[in-house]
C-alpha cells in the first residue's frame, strides 16, 4: 500500500545540490511552523484502532541482541522512562493521537499495541530473494488467523526484497485484510539510503555519520523505518486515511517529513539531537531497559508542520 521510500531522502539530497536555499527552507524552517503549503489531507478513511498484538517475523539470521533492539522499541511505545522530563518513545507515539482526534473530534478512537509472538525463520524457507507477494505470504501465515494482529516482517541484511534499496526501505499494507509492515536490514545493501544518518548518504552533503544509539547501524536504521511505517499504518491503514500526494505513492505521517529528526533539520543535517556522553551516540527518544532511539519527525496536522520531540 505505502512505501517508506529509499529514494525520498536521496532525491531531497540531490535537490539540495541544485537549489540549496529552497531545499533548506522546506526541511529546515518548516520543522517549526512554516510548512502550511504542504497539502496533507484527510481522505475520510478510519485510522487503525482497537487493541492490536504485534507479531515479529524474523526472516534470516538475526542475533539475540538485534532482536532485543526492536522488541524493546515496541515495549517502549507504552512505557515512559523514569524521568518524565525526558523525551521518550511513548511521547513520540502519543503525538499520533492528534490524527485520531482530527478524524473523529467528538468520539476519537485510539490504538493500543502490545508485543506478541516472535517467529524466527533463520534458514530463509522462501529463499533469499523475495517478491513483495512473498512478504505478504509471510505476514498472512503468521498473523492473519489472529484477530487484531499487526504482523511485522523483518528481513536480514543478506536477503534481497523486490524494490529494496531502489524504491523502498520498507512498506506497509494489508495481508488478508490484516495490517502488516515489512522492513529490511540495509547494512550490507544500501546503508546510505536506508540507514542515514548512521551512514554517509549516497547523495548530498557528506558529513560524518552519527553514532548509532544501540551500536548497530543496520538495526538502528531499521527502527527509524519501522517507526515511520508504524505511524503510517496507524494513520493510513487502508489507503484512504491521512496522506499527501497520490494514493499510489502517498507521503504519510512520517514520510512527509523525510530526514527530519530534531529542530533545525535541513537536507544532510538531522537536526539538534541529544548525545550520549558515554558512547557519543545521537538519539531523540528514551525507551525501556535504558534504550535510546532515533525516531523520525511526524507531520502535525494541527499545525501543518513537521514536529519533533527534541
Amino acid at each position: 500500500m505505502a512505501n517508506f521510500s529509499a529514494l525520498q531522502i536521496a532525491l531531497i539530497f540531490l535537490f539540495t545540490l541544485l537549489s540549496p536555499s529552497l531545499a533548506s527552507r522546506e526541511l529546515g524552517e518548516s520543522t517549526q511552523s512554516d510548512s502550511t503549503s504542504m497539502a496533507f489531507e484527510y481522505h475520510k478513511g478510519p485510522p487503525l484502532s482497537g487493541r492490536f498484538t504485534v507479531n515479529l517475523v524474523w526472516y534470516g539470521s538475526f542475533k539475540p541482541a538485534q532482536k532485543a533492539i526492536v522488541a524493546d522499541f515496541f515495549s517502549s511505545l507504552t512505557s515512559s522512562p523514569r524521568s518524565q522530563s525526558q523525551p521518550s518513545v511513548a511521547t513520540w507515539w502519543g503525538s499520533v493521537g492528534k490524527y485520531y482526534r482530527l478524524a473523529s473530534p467528538r468520539r476519537p478512537s485510539s490504538l493500543s499495541i502490545s508485543l506478541g509472538h516472535q517467529i524466527s525463520d533463520p534458514t530463509c524457507s522462501l529463499g533469499k530473494s523475495l517478491k513483495l507477494a512473498q512478504i505478504q505470504a509471510l505476514a498472512s501465515k503468521n498473523g492473519a488467523a489472529q484477530a487484531n494482529a499487526l504482523t511485522v516482517v523483518l528481513t536480514a541484511s543478506d536477503v534481497a526484497v523486490e524494490g529494496f534499496c531502489m524504491s523502498r526501505c520498507g512498506t506497509h499494507g494489508l495481508a488478508r485484510k490484516s495490517p502488516y509492515i515489512w522492513v529490511g536490514n540495509s547494512e550490507e545493501q544500501c546503508p546510505g539510503q536506508c540507514a542515514w544518518p548512521f551512514h554517509q548518504p549516497i547523495y548530498g552533503p557528506q558529513g560524518p555519520p552519527l553514532v548509532a544509539p544501540n551500536g548497530d547501524v543496520g538495526l538502528d536504521g531499521m527502527v527509524i523505518n519501522l517507526a515511520g511505517l508504524l505511524a503510517g499504518t496507524a494513520t493510513n491503514p487502508f489507503g484512504n486515511g491521512f496522506y499527501q500526494g497520490p494514493k499510489e505513492a502517498p507521503l504519510e505521517a512520517a514520510t512527509a517529513c523525510p530526514g527530519v529528526y530534531g529542530k533545525g533539520a535541513y537536507p544532510g543535517y538531522a537536526g539538534q539531537l541529544l548525545v550520549d556522553p558515554k558512547s557519543g551516540a545521537s538519539y531523540n527518544a528514551n525507551g525501556v531497559n535504558g534504550r535510546k532511539y532515533l525516531l523520525p519527525a511526524l507531520y502535525d496536522p494541527s499545525t501543518s508542520a513537521c514536529s519533533t520531540i527534541v
